[in-house]
């Protein structure tokens, strides 16, 4: 234990922010639209690798600098404005403006509770 009642091997109480991160991350693949926010008609598609509240990972093949201001469309959440955290090797992160409920993105895409009646096939009776 350290002066703080803290054990120095457990890393959820060492205060390591990478840990932590990490944690609350959500890894993924989705295919979500992206954009520069002064450019909105160019828009291209991108693969989602993990998503959080504050951000996410994509793969995005022409680098960006960081603090560009970009938007994304995420099934389930929408248009999700933020900008460029960092950009290596094809990747990206993008740190939100708001927090999101990365939950959302993953529901499924149908709502309904049972098959509608057009779908059902038609049954000769005997």
């Amino acid at each position: 234990m350290d002066d703080l009642g803290r054990d120095p091997l457990d890393e959820a109480s060492s205060g390591d922010a990478a840990h932590s991160r990490k944690q609350n991350r959500d890894s993924l693949f989705l295919v979500a639209q992206f954009r520069l926010s002064t450019r909105r008609r160019d828009v291209s598609q991108v693969r989602i690798r993990n998503l959080s509240a504050g951000g996410l990972m994509a793969d995005l093949p022409a680098p960006l600098p960081p603090g560009t201001p970009v938007e994304l469309n995420v099934r389930g959440i929408g248009w999700i404005p933020g900008q460029v955290a960092w950009c290596v090797e094809g990747r990206v992160g993008v740190a939100f403006d708001h927090p999101i409920d990365p939950a959302l993105a993953r529901k499924p895409v149908t709502g309904g509770a049972k098959t509608p009646v057009f779908v059902k096939p038609i049954l000769p009776i005997l």
